[in-house]
């Protein structure tokens, strides 16, 4: 199975502990048997690979997120990098053509599309599997699954079939529409539009060459602002007239506020988290390393990072995003290729960080200009070379680097250290890199 994983947005509604580097489907938030916890794109991804071991799997994404992405799922996983945000339909038109000409993926192949953070579990993985099959029989242009609705719901919009079959073709789409109106197309057999497509290769580059007037990848990469900034229901899936759906009576669910991400949480509280038997329906996520305690609140959801603290009535807490729109503050914790970092504390002319390097892994050969640095070792080991110098570092020892010193450091085991950055100018824009002679 060939399969395109959409992982765009930025990190508004599960505020604190996403932030413009660290959107929702990176949070570890999923306790796996092993006691360990999992994020949406891991959990995604390992029960893609359960479902079908030799599924090709390709992210689109945006720049800000290569980085956590790698680091969560490895260097393996393909990465399809948008260079700017402009919707779903030029993603998709983008990853095909990735497919095609870096991938080398057969034009005639079927392609599955989904978002990257639904909460499903291993039935919705045979589905896709079912529908990337049906895209390839080619009896349609476009194949959809539709979530069978539980309710009626506003947030979705809607696939009419034809008929009540579990394979139909297409009668027509409804927008997103009031209660009671999704009460009716419900009656009628309609089905929420999950934003999960199927279609062969062939047929989506010659639409985006249709539309965009481009049809290579590095024609469409260059070209990428330029395109138009429109979804791929409205784009293709809408104005497509032979497309058949496929029904899906399965859980799925959208976690895109904390009160559904809650709903899915198999456990009360994560992290330092205490609360007292009066709390009813109370969550506590906290990924400081001091202790949450909550007593005789109902209905709540706590959650506390470097980034800010969160209490929340969980109804109320989806309409977070105007009020965390306004907030200006520096990233305080994100996950790099290497490892990730914590900011600790601010001053005036200076920056202390908590800094984890995974192993095997180093920082860039890189320089700042307007900042001097200084490393503490606080566990592990591994090496630092500092203007082509090599030295072994452990746990205890310091590391100084001047402004303008070119530098990196490797580690052989997890290595973690205190970083202290010392300047009147002090910018993530600082910072020139070099290649390791």
């Amino acid at each position: 199975m060939n399969i395109i994983l959409l992982s765009g947005g930025s990190g508004k509604r599960l505020w604190p502990l996403s932030n413009d580097v660290r959107s929702k489907q990176f949070i570890k938030i999923f306790k796996k048997e092993d006691g360990n916890y999992e994020s949406m794109v891991q959990r995604m991804y390992r029960q893609i690979c359960k479902v079908d071991s030799e599924a090709t799997v390709t992210i689109a994404t945006s720049k800000t997120q290569v980085s956590a992405i790698h680091n969560q799922l490895g260097e393996s996983v393909g990465i399809s990098v948008e260079p700017c945000r402009r919707d779903t339909f030029p993603a998709i038109a983008l990853a095909a053509a990735y497919l095609r000409d870096v991938q080398g993926v057969s034009e005639e192949e079927p392609v599955v599309v989904c978002p990257v953070d639904p909460y499903v579990a291993e039935d919705y993985f045979v589905a896709l599997k079912s529908l990337w099959e049906l895209a390839g029989e080619g009896d349609a242009n476009l194949c959809l699954m539709g979530m069978e609705p539980t309710y009626p719901s506003e947030k979705y919009g809607y696939i009419i079939p034809q008929t009540e079959e579990k394979i139909s073709y297409v009668n027509s789409f409804k927008e997103k529409p009031t209660t009671e109106v999704a009460a009716e197309y419900i009656k009628k057999g309609a089905l929420w539009n999950g934003g999960v497509f199927a279609f062969q290769l062939r047929y989506l580059l010659e639409k985006t060459r249709e539309l965009t007037g481009f049809g290579e990848y590095d024609e469409l990469f260059q070209n990428y602002e330029n395109l138009p900034k429109i979804s791929f229901d409205y784009a293709v899936v809408e104005k497509e007239d032979k497309i058949k759906v496929m029904r899906f009576h399965g859980a799925w669910k959208d976690l895109g506020t904390w009160n559904t991400l809650t709903e899915a949480m198999q456990e009360s509280v994560i992290g330092k988290g205490t609360m007292n038997e009066k709390c009813e329906n109370v969550h506590i996520v906290n990924e400081m390393d001091v202790p949450v305690l909550a007593m005789g609140l109902k209905d709540v959801v706590i959650s506390a990072s470097p980034e800010g603290i969160l209490v929340s009535d969980k109804e109320q807490s989806s309409y977070i995003k105007p009020f965390v729109d306004r907030f200006e503050q520096q990233i305080m914790f994100a996950e790099k290729s290497w490892g990730s970092f914590q900011v600790m504390d601010v001053e005036k002319q200076s920056m202390t960080i908590k800094v984890t390097l995974n192993a095997g892994h180093s920082m860039n050969y890189h320089s700042h200009k307007y900042r001097d640095e200084v490393w503490v070792v606080i566990s592990g080991n591994g090496r630092t070379i500092v203007e082509g110098m090599e030295q072994n570092v452990k746990a205890g020892d310091v590391i100084t680097m001047a402004a303008g010193c070119r530098h990196t450091v490797i580690a052989d085991t997890e290595l973690k250290l205190i970083e202290v950055q010392l300047g009147n100018d002090i910018s993530v824009h600082d910072k020139q890199k070099f290649e390791l002679e």
